[in-house]
């Protein structure tokens, strides 16, 4: 079975390194499917969840909150501006996250600063929805 290494790194560090049959990450115009030997590609990602199909059927899942995708044919490399790996993820922080996000829009003065609280706030909402949808249906 053809793999493909899978690279994933965040200001925090090092979040995963390992070999994949199949990558999906959410890319800017869209998600994107990477199965080895893709063509190259450089895009940007929008907050989501990256998901890395590793050669053994496990999914990981690891929450992005942006950054850049580079896939080369035998290498997906994704440079995120924070990521949270499922095993780590926080229903209570990403709550929290959501609501300062909900003040900082609502206390919004310049367009600059409305335009950071939008940001966050579409960050902080797709944090939560990952968080949600790793505990299940009770949500």
């Amino acid at each position: 079975m053809a793999q493909i290494h899978v690279d994933i790194v965040s200001a925090e560090g090092h979040i995963h390194k390992g070999e994949a049959v199949m990558v999906f990450a959410p890319a800017e115009m869209g998600e994107v499917g990477i199965a080895p030997r893709h063509s190259p590609l450089l895009t940007r990602l929008k907050p989501g969840v990256v998901r890395v199909k590793t050669p053994s059927g496990e999914e990981l899942q690891i929450f992005v909150s942006g950054g850049i995708l580079e896939v080369q044919p035998h290498l997906v490399t994704v440079l995120a501006d924070t990521a949270l790996r499922a095993k780590d993820a926080d229903e209570a922080s990403a709550l929290r996250a959501k609501q300062d996000a909900e003040s900082r829009l609502a206390g919004a003065k310049t367009e600059t600063d409305l335009a950071k609280a939008q940001q966050e706030m579409v960050e902080a909402a797709a944090r939560l929805e990952f968080v949600r949808k790793l505990k299940g249906p009770t949500h």
